[in-house]
């Protein structure tokens, strides 16, 4: 199927969201270094302990697929109680689409899945930290409806 847009043929999006499974660790490693220039394998590593492996936590990182390979991620995490935060919150903690798929629609299907996944769950608010530099990213989380929370992070230099 096509659509048209403007005169021209753009191709429906073949793009799949599905749950992120400990096959995918070299795909979002690669992703986030095309994306950052730098290799956090070793932070990943705890990631996916922590978010994919453990049975501690429900199920809610997904990888966004073009036909087999991984193009986005999304990461987050449910919390059952933690600093007395009630099941009903849940944190998008890291999010990747690989540069020459941004632009594209990825990053929303990624968020539209994540936030319909954790709605099912029970969810009512989701929360991120973005970097207050961080134009682009502050950008994109205002286009998916995030917006400033009353939650204030502090910080202590040591």
């Amino acid at each position: 199927m096509t659509l048209k847009k403007k005169g021209s043929l753009m191709k429906k999006s073949t793009i799949k969201i599905r749950l992120m499974t400990v096959d995918d660790f070299n795909a979002v490693v690669r992703i986030d270094e095309k994306v950052l220039k730098v290799s956090r394998a070793e932070y990943y590593r705890l990631k996916f302990e922590t978010f994919v492996q453990s049975t501690d936590h429900l199920p809610t990182s997904f990888v966004a697929e073009e036909n087999g390979t991984v193009v986005g991620f999304v990461m987050g995490v449910l919390y059952i109680g933690e600093y007395g935060i009630s099941h009903e919150k849940a944190t998008l903690d890291t999010i990747g689409v690989d540069p020459d798929y941004q632009h594209k629609g990825v990053g929303k299907q990624l968020i539209n899945e994540f936030m319909d996944h954790l709605r099912a769950l029970g969810v009512k608010k989701v929360s991120t930290l973005v970097d207050g530099d961080d134009v682009k990213l502050t950008q994109f989380f205002n286009a998916n409806q995030f917006t400033p929370s009353k939650t204030i992070n502090l910080e202590r230099s040591l």
